[in-house]
């Protein structure tokens, strides 16, 4: 009986995931009415992420600035989603501002936040500022995609041996990531070679 009444729950929990999946208006109904409900921190930052991942950017922001309030100033993770949302939302200024608010957090460094920072101070015009943040990710094994627009931001700055060398490292690590990822990255290395090829 207790296992029926498990997976009756988990069949549940899945179904409703998958609703939310293909339908993401109900995710953010279902949530709006939980914030409705409870005016709690993490209800808001649930429904501003949600906004968030259907590119809602003028429904997350008003959203993760109010949780700010409500908590701490510093918070990295809503500053960090400020960071992207109003990057995506082209906002450059403000992007960089958040990113300064976190900057000196050990979780920021070496972050996905700060390549983001580095792009905004790239459209701001500040390439060394830019620079500095982008080539934080370089990191083997990791960060592919992050790494290939690095080497194209050196690349539009000609410094064409750096981005050479960070392109070869990516090929060659390529050659001993799991299947998953090969299969994950195949177009990130494909524009690896091309380049590489360009470079040659």
């Amino acid at each position: 009986m207790l296992t029926q009444v498990y997976n009756k729950r988990d069949a549940e929990k899945i179904t409703s995931e998958i609703t939310h999946i293909i339908n993401p208006t109900k995710k953010i109904k279902d949530l709006e009415k939980q914030l409705e409900f409870s005016e709690s921190y993490q209800n808001r930052v649930n429904l501003a992420d949600a906004h968030l991942a259907n590119k809602d950017y003028k429904s997350a922001l008003p959203l993760y600035l109010r949780a700010l309030q409500d908590g701490s100033e510093n918070d990295f993770y809503v500053n960090s989603k400020l960071v992207e949302t109003y990057f995506l939302a082209e906002n450059y200024s403000e992007t960089v501002l958040h990113a300064e608010k976190i900057k000196d957090k050990l979780e920021y460094k070496k972050s996905k936040t700060q390549f983001i920072c580095g792009l905004a101070h790239e459209k701001l015009g500040d390439f060394e500022l830019a620079e500095h943040n982008l080539r934080q990710i370089d990191i083997r094994y990791s960060f592919y995609d992050e790494r290939l627009i690095l080497a194209e931001f050196l690349m539009s700055r000609n410094k064409k041996e750096d981005a050479k060398t960070i392109l070869e490292d990516i090929k060659n690590e390529s050659q001993h990531i799991t299947r998953t990822n090969q299969k994950l990255y195949r177009g990130t290395v494909a524009q690896v070679e091309k380049l590489l090829a360009q470079l040659d």
